[in-house]
């Protein structure tokens, strides 16, 4: 992720699917505020973002569109609550992204049975990188 551009339309995109079931739960936020931690935002940027409109922007690369994907997945089990609502807005940003339908299935059944929601980054990349063979 190079440009702040793209930092900002990260932060905006799981924002926006944070309170997708209607409420913001402390967990989620704290979960967005390290990832913009680690991007490298500014606490004023940070909370800007929650008084602003979903910019629409396309993850160009494969790989970043995957891990936002995944990004996503984690934000969505943050809060120990697994809203249909979440699942199923989950499964339209990966459609929208352009990532293969049956490989989301499958890793968002993989991180409901893993004891912490996490998944190795080969796995996930596997499961999407199949797709290409």
């Amino acid at each position: 992720m190079n440009t702040h551009v793209e930092k900002i339309n990260l932060l905006s995109e799981m924002i926006a699917f944070s309170v997708v079931d209607g409420r913001l739960h402390e967990r989620e936020y704290q979960f967005v505020w390290i990832v913009a931690q680690e991007l490298g935002i500014s606490k004023k940027d940070f909370k800007d973002l929650f008084h602003k409109e979903l910019p629409s922007g396309v993850i160009k690369s494969e790989f970043e569109r995957i891990q936002q994907f995944y990004r996503l997945a984690l934000l969505m089990h943050v809060d120990g609550v697994l809203h249909q609502k979440e699942e199923e807005a989950i499964r339209q940003i990966a459609i929208n992204m352009g990532l293969n339908p049956s490989a989301t299935n499958r890793i968002l059944k993989l991180m409901k049975v893993s004891p912490n929601t996490m998944i190795s980054p080969d796995i996930l990349l596997e499961h999407f990188q199949e797709q290409h063979n």
